[in-house]
């Protein structure tokens, strides 16, 4: 039987574990809050709860694949320093959760060092990958591929399709990277043209009905216009929504890479910029304007001065 560790069961973690036992792998899981594995276990035949780590990856067969779901930074740094002393040479880490592609190229090196084999893993599909698939962008050797190769094909959209090996270490998160900074720059244009035509108010617009006819046959069609669609249909006013959207990194990290390579990305860029506007990173600027604007002009400065 193929059987494999995930430490992590957030959304997409808890989701990727049941579409794994559902396509016929046994899944070890572990997650920090252990009542969150247990219900798990509990819900999805397939799947055992496990609350010490190193009871996770004392049940696995050699050679042992451990599965990392847990968010960039300090949180996967310290899994990896607690569960690589417990594994053997021949042994397997995969990163599948967003992370910083030179981070992964590092983690292969230092694993290396300890005979033990790393594969990072971009996953996209969102919390439609359990019905759906998961699209998975990998990086690392030949060797572990064939290992995970079963594991990758349970989770993508098809045995042959949804999913690449991309090259080595790092390639699977770099084109996650880039792929989400695609994302960031789509969400924005559509965005921006639906907000345009909301605000024509004498045309009295139904966005609902214009993001549905575009669904069927318009060069702009994809899955975020779906999804614009849908949600468009039930609220088109949207005024119990702040209009706040937080980043999650990996654009951060696209447009680091832009000006690294110096290579143009001015629409991915700008994505970003907006995204940092809404969380009010711009206030302060925006006051300073105002009060420029009002010492070269004498122009009236909205708010209290007093």
């Amino acid at each position: 039987m193929m059987q494999i560790g995930m430490l992590g069961l957030g959304k997409m973690g808890a989701n990727m574990v049941r579409r794994l036992a559902r396509g016929g792998a046994q899944v070890h899981a572990w997650n920090r809050n252990h009542d969150v594995a247990t219900a798990l276990a509990q819900e999805q035949s397939g799947v055992i709860a496990h609350e010490e780590v190193a009871d996770l990856v004392a049940a696995l067969p050699a050679p042992r694949i451990v599965w990392l779901m847990l968010p960039a930074g300090a949180a996967t740094e310290t899994a990896l320093q607690r569960v690589t002393p417990m594994l053997s040479p021949g042994d397997i880490v995969v990163n599948g959760a967003n992370a910083y592609y030179k981070d992964s190229q590092r983690h292969a090196v230092e694993l290396a060092t300890l005979g033990l084999r790393f594969m990072d893993a971009g996953v996209s599909g969102g919390v439609w990958g359990l019905q759906n698939g998961y699209a998975l962008m990998v990086g690392g050797s030949d060797d572990a591929l064939q290992v995970l190769k079963p594991f990758y094909q349970i989770l993508a959209p098809g045995a042959d399709t949804g999913w690449l090996h991309c090259g080595a270490a790092g390639s699977g998160h770099f084109v996650k990277m880039v792929h989400n900074g695609i994302e960031y720059g789509m969400m924005q244009a559509l965005a921006e043209g639906l907000a345009l035509m909301q605000g024509k108010q004498d045309y009295d617009l139904d966005l609902a009905a214009i993001s549905e006819m575009w669904r069927h046959g318009s060069v702009v069609r994809s899955w975020l216009l779906d999804l614009a669609a849908d949600f468009l249909q039930r609220d088109q006013t949207l005024e119990n929504i702040k209009p706040y959207v937080a980043d999650s990194g990996e654009g951060r990290w696209t447009v680091l890479e832009s000006v690294e390579q110096g290579t143009p990305a001015p629409v991915m860029s700008m994505a970003l910029m907006m995204r940092f506007a809404s969380q009010g990173q711009g206030d302060y600027a925006n006051k300073l304007l105002a009060m420029m604007r009002s010492g070269f002009g004498g122009h009236a400065v909205k708010g209290d001065l007093a």
